[in-house]
């Protein structure tokens, strides 16, 4: 499977936790070109209630990958997400054994993908996981600027997250 047609599909889940009104990060797990788990953001649209910091989507997609009827190996999966895991999902990720990271859009503020994993303990050091950046990133820029955009938004309103993305977006759109 290509990597922008995996991106393609987490854009998807990103797109159905936008129109939730949930900051819109989706993931989705495949292996050899076959869609094993997906997940989309809850419990960031405050006007919905109590809001979680645990049910991002890279997190709710390795639970659906524990419940599926189909022989899984995570060494030949790739997790494909809109935006840079935290380092509890890279942590999560890495404990799961998969061994390759797609993500489109960076997260100046709380990505764990740059961690210097030489500076850990044996179990993260030597995970053997490879990273891919970038890959769609406009098209996530896209819809984090437009989250970022709605009135109704409250979630990491006046972060350094938005920040970056709102001039990140509007210098990309400038240079073209």
């Amino acid at each position: 499977m290509e990597y922008e047609h995996g991106m393609g599909l987490a854009l998807e889940q990103a797109r159905i936790a936008f129109a939730r009104g949930d900051f819109p990060v989706g993931c989705v797990i495949v292996q050899e070109g076959r869609v094993m788990a997906v997940g989309a953001r809850q419990g960031t649209n405050r006007e919905r209630g109590v809001s979680s910091e645990i049910d991002h989507a890279e997190i709710n997609a390795l639970k659906h990958l524990e419940t599926i009827d189909l022989p899984v190996d995570p060494k030949r999966c790739i997790l494909f997400c809109t935006m840079e895991p935290c380092l509890m999902c890279f942590g999560a990720i890495i404990l799961s054994g998969i061994k390759k990271i797609v993500y489109a859009y960076e997260d100046p503020m709380g990505g764990g993908t740059r961690c210097d994993l030489k500076n850990l303990p044996p179990l993260y050091e030597q995970c053997g996981i490879e990273i891919v950046s970038g890959v769609l990133r406009e098209k996530s820029l896209d819809l984090f600027y437009n989250f970022f955009n709605k009135e109704s938004n409250r979630y990491w309103k006046n972060s350094y997250l938005e920040a970056y993305t709102l001039t990140n977006h509007q210098r990309e759109r400038v240079t073209k």
